[in-house]
């Protein structure tokens, strides 16, 4: 196609009809911004390689192609144009095909057009440093030092022998999947272990469904697998985990979501209420069998019963949004119509692990204590969303519940599960961070100083999954130095470098940039926003804000309520003062625990640490010195590390703890930069953290027809649930700029909750479904299920009718061939008809390349032949042609060249067609006469 797979412009060329012309057929429409071209292409309205604009069933889609098949990943594929979201295309089932139906593209300028999962780039290929790496080989990144052992090492392996068995039950269906889901379990268990038992639940993530043995790389997400084909055994890839859990004493189960993953392209939480479903009704079949031991399938019938008020969950990548969902929907029930379990939770979850997780609603569970791992070379989710579950809760519960954040430098994406690693896996399988052998990545390419083979990966992601299980179900509080910043390592994760923070816990807010008790004030810094356009970002463009974990997108272009200060100083002695809205207490507490992030691969940098109290008295407690994480080109380093100074000397110099007031931060490096995302003061344990009675809410989504005529107001649907009141973000999308506009509001009982009222504009022209959407946040007091939701105004108007009229049939050459294509109506959106260029038939002479300019020729050649060839064996033989909304009618113009030959007459011939999946032709092929001029 005219460039077609590489241009979104239409070229207008010039024929001649001879013979009928298509009447009363119709036309699929085009994309919203197609340009028009008379004479010749626009350059400046080409697509990038790899895309173009297709049709299937009768609507257009956006899509790109890769040049190889793309494997179902966790990430969210997006497309972005000059970084805003487009939208989020379906992959297809060719693995290479993705598509963004063109009522879904949010308004933006596309000159910029790019294909993103999670911060990197899908259309370019090149991998990182690929050019200045063949230059000058980067130097290896210097890790951090090795940390002193814990008292205790959760790796190691308990007393029991294992068993392991297998159950594959009917499969049950879930709303908004088509097909069923596999109820399928792999459980490995203790022997001769007395008592009930607590139990540990992995689910895997999003990765390919179904392969083919024997045959090297072909793989798919198909559901249910095609004949000749195997279901990848994803759920089997965490037995080494299991096994080791099994020996301290647990019965752990890793469930299957192939059924999921093959079906959760198109759904708006991706996937995250059907991932909660299956685990929940797995966790009821476990119920049922603890209630009735003979109601189990017999494998695990002589397995110690299982203790379901003692459950940690573990989800990897998409599991781990999953996992989260679960602990929620289990404390807070989600809507009925969206549920695929409706019965009572009859199970404690007690924790949570997410490895390399998803989190794309940005709604972590506040109340239940988690431990998330980030992969310092994750491929996949790169941009290390994950962090929003340590973030996240910040202020929205009693932050009594324990989130750890777990960073592993050297690890990527795959490697925790067997059955995604190359060489261990029985189905295709890769390293999911690119490598260049010509040139290596310093830290994340294979024999890199600091990558971790899968072997060692996987045993460090089993010591802190059993870490987070001796911790939140097992109660030993040895085991939290290990995860909560105190700088302790367990010797079974070696060699991996492991730096951990958290929040919650034992600890109480000093200073948060957005406390919920009022905005603090500070001075010698600036407040600065995670997600912002322009100066008031906490990492500019220019430093590549993605590369922190802490800044990860979720929605709207601006975002309130996600501040840092940060820091800039190009002399030591400039002092960063922070002031509390009102003075806090730390009494009690035996240290004050700050989160500092500096850039990767700094050193040196140092910080006095000084508070004050409402009386004025001060006192310095220490100085600290924060070195950057590694780093390299595509890793997400600027990561706050935990950095505590005793609170002795602030008792010694009689300040008021109950009363502090200032808390000050003197840098006393030469210069630099940090960013600190909170202060908290700190005493060791783990107090019990029971959930609070927080409000639920959720977002629905209302379709409707757009009507004929004038405005009609529609409620987007918001169900709310809980006995108390509490505060939301809430986000509503202008559909016609994707701008957003946010407000903070009450919900629950006693307030006017979320009242989102939509007009919807009616009319008889024909054009594109058009999504008003709306998106929340939790801030205090709630949580949040459905984050995303509106009102969609179906196009309910017929696409217009489309004639074509010769206007000069017949001309000397040096004159253009013309044709007029008309619609019946104007339409509110581009209407695309095909003309391809066929033979010309009986042995007549045919329009060559020659003929005609060669601007015009240059939109169907990559190269101008030479020699000429005739116009039907161009490489690109069909014309997008396009009437622009509010438009009537469009020329097709090829222009014709004189020339000094004496020539027969020539022809040139085309067949008109549908915009559509199946290209059906739209009558008879009609021809363009070209008479000699000499």
């Amino acid at each position: 196609m005219i460039r077609g797979r590489k241009a979104w412009a239409t070229a207008v060329a010039v024929l001649t009809v001879v013979g009928v012309a298509p009447t009363g057929v119709y036309a699929a429409p085009a994309p919203p911004e197609v340009r028009t071209a008379t004479a010749a292409a626009d350059a400046g309205g080409t697509l990038p390689p790899g895309w173009r604009i297709a049709a299937d069933n009768g609507r257009n889609h956006l899509e790109w192609r890769a040049p190889e098949p793309v494997p179902l990943g966790d990430a969210r594929v997006e497309f972005r144009a000059n970084g805003a979201l487009v939208g989020v295309p379906e992959q297809q089932d060719d693995g290479r095909t993705f598509r963004l139906p063109l009522e879904e593209v949010r308004p933006a300028d596309l000159d910029d057009l790019r294909v993103e999962a999670a911060g990197r780039r899908l259309d370019e290929r090149e991998t990182p440093g690929s050019d200045a790496g063949r230059q000058a080989k980067p130097p290896a990144p210097k890790l951090p030092p090795k940390l002193p052992a814990g008292s205790v090492d959760p790796g190691r392996p308990g007393s029991y022998a294992t068993t392991t068995a297998e159950y594959d039950l009917p499969g049950i269906k879930l709303p908004g999947l088509p097909e069923r889901v596999e109820m399928r379990g792999v459980v490995v268990a203790p022997t001769k272990a007395s008592g009930k038992r607590p139990v540990a639940l992995f689910l895997h993530g999003r990765h390919n469904t179904c392969y083919v043995p024997g045959k090297d790389g072909d793989s798919s997400g198909a559901w249910p697998c095609p004949k000749g084909s195997k279901p990848i055994p994803s759920h089997r890839g965490y037995l080494r985990d299991q096994k080791l859990l099994a020996s301290q004493g647990y019965v752990t189960v890793s469930i299957s979501a192939n059924g999921i993953n093959a079906q959760d392209g198109n759904i708006e939480d991706h996937g995250a209420q059907a991932r909660s479903s299956l685990i929940r009704n797995h966790l009821g079949r476990w119920a049922d069998w603890a209630a009735k031991p003979a109601s189990a399938p017999a494998a695990l019938r002589k397995m110690p019963k299982a203790d379901l008020s003692r459950v940690l969950l573990v989800g990897h990548s998409r599991g781990g949004e999953g996992v989260n969902r679960a602990a929620m929907d289990s404390l807070y029930p989600p809507p009925a119509a969206q549920d695929g379990y409706r019965s009572k939770a009859r199970w404690n979850i007690r924790g949570a692990v997410h490895i390399g997780p998803t989190l794309f609603g940005h709604n972590p569970v506040p109340d239940v204590p988690s431990l998330t791992i980030l992969p310092g070379c994750d491929g996949d989710v790169a941009d290390l969303q994950g962090q929003v579950f340590t973030d996240g809760p910040r202020g929205v519960s009693r932050g009594k519940a324990l989130h750890s954040s777990v960073y592993m430098i050297g690890a990527n994406h795959n490697f925790f599960n067997t059955e995604w690693t190359p060489g261990q896996a029985v189905a295709p399988a890769d390293d999911d961070f690119w490598h260049d052998p010509e040139a290596p990545h310093a830290l994340c390419s294979p024999g890199a100083a600091g990558r971790l083979t899968a072997d060692q990966q996987h045993k460090a992601g089993a010591t802190y999954i059993a870490a987070a299980a001796r911790l939140f179900v097992a109660g030993d509080d040895r085991v939290r130095q290990l995860v909560d910043g105190t700088g302790r390592r367990a010797p079974s994760a070696d060699p991996a470098r492991v730096l951990t923070h958290a929040v919650g816990g034992n600890r109480s807010a000093v200073f948060l940039p957005d406390d919920p008790q009022g905005p603090p004030k500070v001075t010698g810094a600036r407040f600065c926003d995670a997600v912002a356009p322009g100066r008031s970002a906490c990492v500019g463009e220019e430093e590549e804000s993605d590369l922190s974990p802490h800044f990860a997108s979720w929605g709207p272009g601006r975002e309130a309520g996600r501040r840092a200060v940060a820091l800039d100083w190009k002399k030591p002695g400039t002092v960063a003062r922070l002031t509390p809205k009102k003075p806090v207490a730390v009494k009690g507490a035996q240290s004050l625990a700050l989160r500092l992030a500096v850039p990767q691969n700094t050193s040196g940098t140092r910080f006095d640490v000084h508070v004050k109290d409402a009386r004025g008295k001060r006192a310095k407690l220490g100085t600290v010195r924060v070195d950057g994480l590694p780093g390299a080109e595509w890793t997400r380093s600027y990561w706050a590390q935990e950095i505590r100074v005793p609170l002795a000397p602030a008792v010694r110099a009689k300040l008021d703890l109950g009363r502090i007031a200032h808390l000050e931060l003197t840098p006393r490096s030469s210069s630099g930069k940090a960013l600190l995302m909170d202060a908290w003061s700190w005493k060791p344990g783990t107090p019990a953290a029971p959930a609070a009675p927080l409000t639920r809410v959720d977002i629905g989504r209302l379709t409707v027809k757009e009507g004929d005529s004038g405005f009609r107001t529609y409620q987007v649907p918001v169900r709310t649930t809980g006995r108390n009141a509490g505060t939301v973000r809430l986000y509503v999308i202008d559909p016609d700029t994707g701008k957003s506009t946010g407000k903070l509001v009450e919900v629950g009982p006693g307030t006017a909750g979320i009242k989102v009222k939509l007009k919807v504009e009616g009319n008889k022209r024909y054009g594109w479904d058009k999504a008003h959407d709306i998106r929340v946040k939790a801030v205090r007091g709630t949580v949040v299920g459905a984050d995303s939701g509106g009102v969609t105004a179906e196009n309910d108007d017929p696409m217009p009718k489309v004639t074509v009229e010769p206007v000069a049939a017949d001309v000397t050459e040096g004159a253009p061939l013309t044709w007029r294509i008309s619609l019946s109506e104007k339409a509110d959106t581009d209407i695309v008809t095909l003309a391809r260029l066929v033979p010309v038939p009986g042995g007549r002479p045919e329009l060559s390349t020659a003929d005609v300019d060669q601007e015009w020729v240059s939109q169907l050649v990559d190269e101008i032949p030479n020699p000429a060839i005739p116009l039907s064996k161009v490489p690109y033989e069909t014309l997008w042609i396009t009437v622009e909304p509010g438009e009537k009618s469009v020329d097709l113009t090829v222009p014709t060249v004189r020339d000094q030959e004496k020539e027969p007459t020539e022809y040139v011939r085309f067949q008109f067609m549908n915009d559509d999946e199946d290209e059906q032709p739209l009558g008879a092929p009609v021809e363009g006469t070209v008479r000699d001029a000499s």
